[in-house]
């Protein structure tokens, strides 16, 4: 459990829904939120961390260029920073119109990154993205579990994050667990080793239920 953790500020009310997709690196998160995406149609707006805007794009390729050395300091600083932008300029202004966001990552990668994995606590790096996103927090955040020699065999192209191996994806799992356990309401585990039709199936079910209670 974390110890002393301050909860987050809660989300403005607002008419949409913001879903999450947290896990390691190749755990399926990006399959899972297109898929969403793409079956919610004209209702989504999907998006993706670190990027979603000319900002955020130069931020992206800046974080996952291995050969660019970063401190962990600073690794959540800019990944706060691109967070700001989106939160701005997509997700707040698509909430408000009442559409579903979909996010591939968003602000528990950074607090199971750099605030757990890196060692520069989870207490710190909530608190720069509080400030990044007003106190914005998902509604609903699917954990792909997946351990991460299962990850690592799948096909897709390194980042500085994969080339630091299984120790820095164990340390990652480990803290999406704690923060779980913090915040149950919020999130739901599946079994990413699943073929990515039945994952999707259990994910849209669980979107439709907060979507029908959000409506009563």
């Amino acid at each position: 459990m974390l110890v002393g953790r301050v909860p987050m500020l809660g989300s403005p009310r607002m008419r949409g829904l913001f879903v999450t997709f947290e896990g390691i690196d190749r755990s399926g998160k990006t399959t899972q939120a297109r898929m969403l995406v793409d079956a919610l149609g004209s209702d989504a707006v999907g998006v993706r961390e670190p990027g979603g805007t000319p900002a955020g794009e130069k931020v992206r390729e800046l974080l996952k260029d291995a050969a660019v050395p970063l401190g962990p300091e600073a690794e959540a600083l800019l990944f706060a920073a691109a967070r700001a932008e989106i939160v701005e300029k997509v997700i707040r202004p698509a909430l408000s119109e009442g559409k579903v966001v979909v996010s591939d990552r968003f602000l528990d990668s950074s607090l199971a990154y750099q605030g757990g994995a890196r060692g520069l606590g989870v207490e710190e790096v909530e608190r720069i993205n509080r400030f990044a996103t007003g106190g914005l927090v998902p509604d609903l955040t699917f954990l792909l579990d997946l351990e991460p020699a299962a990850a690592a065999a799948r096909a897709g192209g390194s980042d500085r994050f994969e080339d630091e191996g299984a120790a820095l994806q164990e340390a990652v799992l480990d803290t999406y667990s704690r923060l779980m356990s913090d915040d149950p309401g919020r999130w739901r585990r599946i079994d990413a080793t699943h073929a990515p039709e039945e994952i999707h199936a259990e994910v849209r079910a669980e979107v439709e239920t907060l979507r029908s209670g959000a409506r009563a």
